[in-house]
């Protein structure tokens, strides 16, 4: 299948001189985006914006392509489709297979979160639209916690698409009868996409909940460096197609200070906001074009120079580094740790999956990629076959990569077939949302701990003249009809062992609940009569807690009500914050208790899912356990108040009744 130009365009050699068959410098800048995400993920705290380098890729991959598209079209005045997309599958699926059957069968050993949807996840890299799969399935607040194995692959999507829609395309820019012209139509679209990802952004159009992921993940908001590596391609034709005449001195300067650049942004933290997407991405975007520009021009040192090893090393392994390194991470993190990537990368883990990645991609390159790019598909085949049929040193190596790759066939479609559709802390929230539809809690508050203790019968004291009593310290058994909870997911996992612990009591958890919904909530209940003598708040996984709704909630509660503030336990890096801020809250509130939840859990890991943040069910009898210790020490504060108070006034009372007597 062929494309051919106009008529007036199908002798192009006039038009468009022959361009270089390899540019300088497109290795190095490759080294270059490959070393920025690989050290995003692997060492978060050393470059938390490395995740610029796809931008770098996709800028790469528009120029590159489209360059090969124009030295196909000047000399044949057409363009092979059957071709390319041979190429383009000789180079990207023979890697793509072995990462997703390896780490499958790896997957499979691990188990746990890690199969979790991981059939979608091959389904999406088979059909090259991982992002749009990945979109569409997406678990909102559980996938961040989930550790998606092929997740790194949504860039891959967005770049094979190009491949397959660019080429047929391009014949429509190429009517435009100037160079210019159709680099300005790239610059258009690649404008358009980059204002619809910031529309998505300020709108929250298509970003339920405020998601960045589809921000980020989809192919028309993010095709931006794509199109200016287009762009760049169109611009350039004839100026690199020129013999080099004198060595540009612009060249190494404005490459060096565009590498720098890039360096320098990947050291910025992102923001959920314009200035990063799109702001950041684009900008990563036009400082790789400048570089790109200046290495590929003709007589350029600085492509050159950025195409030393190991620069180079890296760049020619740089697709199999970056298809390895993400599920490595993955599947260590969760064999050793239990933990997703999100849950924090210790340094020693990073550098064990650094090391095996490197490993990985270089036995890749050698033993499938660079074969299968040399021979074709049913070439090495057919080297494989004729191994078969000599020497028993070559037949011992074909059989046994036939043998290992029947295996990993096998233990793909053994992961698949048992991979969960959620995960384990998705399914003990699931759990703990039944339990309360289960549950028919009543509308009224039960009588108080104050009225309870005052039907109590007075004590006796010793030395005091029978008939007459004095007060004492009376506290009751709080009941579940007492107790109103309200919390987020890790309280919504624990609600079974909250109504088996306290018969009747009244939770109101959701998933993503943060602290600034607290006062809302307890408005509303205490408005409608509903808030009861003892008030439960677990409201600190989600973020940092504010001291202000924290004063509202107490105020809310009124000093008639004991307070009880579940402290937080999560790999997040907000939660020492949040719980120092909950234990000085309760320490200048009188009425305010914290139930230890994360002292009672950090030293039984085991008890929570694969997210190490919601409790399974020993772990909501411990979450359980910890609400009622600090329900206890209420309750005897309570009591220890109303004894002090009648003791004042029993002591007023017979001091005046002694003197009397006088």
């Amino acid at each position: 299948m062929t494309l051919t130009a106009p008529t007036r365009l199908t002798s192009p050699r006039s038009q468009t001189p022959d361009l270089p068959r390899r540019y300088a410098g497109l290795d190095g800048m490759r080294a270059v985006a490959v070393t920025l995400v690989v050290i995003y993920h692997l060492f978060p705290a050393m470059l938390p914006g490395g995740f610029i380098g796809v931008d770098v890729f996709f800028v790469i991959s528009g120029f590159l392509i489209t360059s090969l598209l124009l030295r196909e079209h000047a000399r044949s005045g057409r363009i092979a489709l059957v071709g390319f997309w041979r190429r383009r599958a000789r180079r990207l699926l023979p890697a793509l297979a072995l990462v997703v059957l390896v780490c499958s069968s790896a997957a499979l050993l691990v188990g746990g979160d890690v199969l979790v949807r991981l059939g979608t996840q091959v389904l999406g890299a088979a059909t090259f639209s991982y992002n749009w799969v990945s979109l569409a399935g997406d678990g909102g607040y559980f996938s961040a916690a989930t550790p998606e194995l092929f997740r790194n692959f949504w860039s891959l999507a967005v770049e094979e698409q190009f491949y397959v829609v660019w080429p047929l395309v391009l014949p429509l820019f190429l009517l435009l009868p100037r160079a210019w012209a159709r680099a300005g139509a790239a610059v258009l679209l690649a404008a358009a996409s980059a204002g619809w990802m910031a529309v998505l952004m300020t709108s929250g159009l298509g970003t339920p909940g405020g998601d960045l992921t589809r921000v980020y993940f989809g192919t028309d908001t993010h095709a931006f460096g794509i199109l200016l590596g287009v762009a760049l391609a169109f611009a350039t034709t004839r100026a690199l197609a020129r013999p080099a005449v004198s060595r540009p001195r612009w060249a190494g300067p404005v490459g060096a200070a565009a590498v720098s650049g890039l360096v320098l942004l990947s050291f910025l933290a992102p923001v959920d906001a314009l200035v990063t997407f799109p702001g950041a991405l684009v900008a990563a975007s036009v400082l790789s074009a400048a570089a790109i520009i200046a290495g590929v021009w003709p007589g350029s040192r600085f492509g050159t120079a950025l195409d030393a090893q190991p620069l180079r090393w890296i760049g020619d392994r740089s697709y199999g580094i970056y298809l390895w390194h993400w599920p490595i991470l993955v599947l260590l993190l969760a064999g050793l740790q239990g933990t997703a990537a999100e849950a924090g990368v210790p340094g020693s883990v990073g550098l064990t999956a650094l090391v095996l990645t490197l490993v990985a991609a270089e036995l890749s390159y050698r033993f499938v990629e660079m074969p299968v790019r040399r021979h074709g598909f049913r070439g090495s085949l057919r080297l494989l076959g004729r191994a078969l049929r000599h020497g028993a040193g070559a037949r011992i190596g074909a059989v046994t990569a036939g043998a290992v790759a029947v295996a990993l066939v096998a233990g793909t479609g053994a992961a698949v077939s048992a991979a969960p559709t959620v995960s384990s802390g998705q399914a003990m929230v699931d759990a703990g949302q039944r339990a309360l539809a289960e549950v028919d809690v009543p509308a009224a508050p039960a009588p108080s701990p104050v009225e309870s203790a005052a039907s109590a019968p007075p004590a006796a004291m010793p030395g005091v003249p029978s008939g007459e009593s004095v007060p004492r310290p009376a506290p009751t058994p709080v009941t579940g009809d007492q107790i109103s909870a309200v919390g987020d997911s890790v309280m919504l996992a624990s609600a079974p062992a909250l109504l088996e612990r306290f018969p009747g009591i009244a939770v109101d958890a959701a998933v993503s609940r943060s602290a600034w919904a607290g006062p809302g909530i307890l408005q509303q209940l205490a408005d409608t009569g509903q808030l009861r003598p003892y008030v439960v708040l677990g409201l600190g996984t989600n973020g940092p807690v504010d001291r202000d709704a924290l004063e509202r909630m107490a105020a809310i509660a009124g000093p008639e009500r004991s307070l009880i503030l579940v402290n937080a336990f999560a790999p997040r890096d907000w939660i020492p914050g949040v719980n120092s801020e909950l234990a000085d809250f309760a320490a200048t509130h009188p009425r305010v208790f914290i139930a230890d939840w994360s002292g009672a859990i950090a030293p039984r890991p085991e008890l929570l899912a694969g997210d190490q943040i919601h409790p399974d069910s020993g772990g909501g009898t411990v979450f359980a356990d910890a609400v009622g210790q600090a329900v206890e020490r209420a309750e005897e504060h309570r009591a220890l108040l109303v004894y002090e108070q009648e003791m004042r006034a029993w002591r007023r009372a017979h001091f005046t009744v002694g003197r009397e007597f006088e």
